[in-house]
């Protein structure tokens, strides 16, 4: 199947401004775009890319005073499959991982695993080590928070949000990131696009996502606390630590947000000829639905 994917975004800046994205797909997935254009930027300026410690594709460039526009539209080619499952990989003992998977066990700026780690073996030790334990670290971080971008925080971190009980893709990815790294599982944070094919319809606006990995066996799996369902057609943009790791906008001074529209869809026509099927609302806009506020009253209740 094809997808179409892409952003607008409007940054305003009162003098010259470096700034780094983290919005290119990642280097593995790039064979697959069939139709691309852009990155652009409006006035025209020029961007570096580079790549990170991560390994990921990210550009760098010098904004302008006044309002920048960044737009991209492309689609990419994909195989149509949910995201792989295997109920019997297990953990990799400690000793006999990867050195480079080493860092995903530690704690980072959002995933205190040195606060978490007596929890974490008190819900999941008697879960046997490997798929089926980070599966239970994923129903219980679903049940546990409710989502809504009412609920957004950008300095909230994997504790927070657990006594809070509340937040956005980001607090359930670095929620269920911490508690895999207490019980040993190597995990790594994943900025992305994702579709809604397969899954129920949503009122909500469309956005970049956030999920994560583990590493099982021997190769990284996708685990998705937030819906907690293997879902099609996730185009990874960034992976890291966690969000402090692949912000998806790195500014080195001021600046405003002054728009923000992504979309993702499933696509049969690959010409880029027709205008794109953005999310009806910018997401700086207050966005409010009868609906969403419903799902969320019959989830609570449903909770209790």
């Amino acid at each position: 199947m094809f997808i179409r994917f892409g952003y607008e975004i409007g940054i305003r800046c009162t003098q010259p401004t470096p700034m780094m994205t983290y919005l290119s797909v990642v280097p593995e997935r790039r064979g697959s775009i069939v139709r691309e254009h852009g990155p652009v930027a409006s006035p025209i300026l020029a961007m570096e890319e580079i790549t990170d410690p991560h390994g990921n594709a990210c550009l760098r460039m010098v904004l302008p005073e006044g309002e920048t526009g960044l737009s991209y539209d492309a689609v990419m080619n994909d195989d149509g499959r949910p995201d792989a499952s295997d109920p019997l990989a297990e953990a990799v003992p400690v000793e006999r991982l990867p050195p480079a998977w080493l860092p995903y066990l530690s704690a980072s700026r959002y995933c205190e695993t040195d606060r978490l780690g007596a929890l974490a073996w008190r819900l999941f030790g008697d879960v046997p080590a490997g798929w089926l334990r980070v599966q239970a670290i994923c129903d219980y971080v679903h049940d546990r928070l409710v989502f809504s971008y009412g609920y957004a925080q950008a300095m909230r971190t994997a504790l927070e949000a657990h006594e809070d009980r509340l937040g956005v893709s980001r607090d359930y990815a670095h929620l269920a990131i911490a508690f895999c790294r207490c019980m040993n599982m190597p995990s790594r944070f994943v900025n992305g696009y994702m579709t809604d094919a397969g899954a129920p319809e949503s009122p909500a606006p469309m956005d970049f996502n956030a999920w994560f990995e583990v590493y099982l066996g021997d190769r990284w799996y996708t685990f998705d606390a937030k819906n907690n369902a293997r879902r099609i057609g996730r185009i990874p943009v960034a992976r890291g630590r966690d969000a402090a790791d692949i912000p998806l906008m790195q500014t080195f001074g001021k600046h405003e947000l002054t728009a923000f529209t992504v979309w993702t869809s499933v696509e049969s026509d690959v010409s880029l000829t027709r205008s794109h099927r953005a999310a009806d609302v910018s997401l700086l806009t207050p966005w409010f639905s009868e609906t969403w506020s419903r799902h969320l009253q019959e989830r609570d209740r449903n909770r209790h």
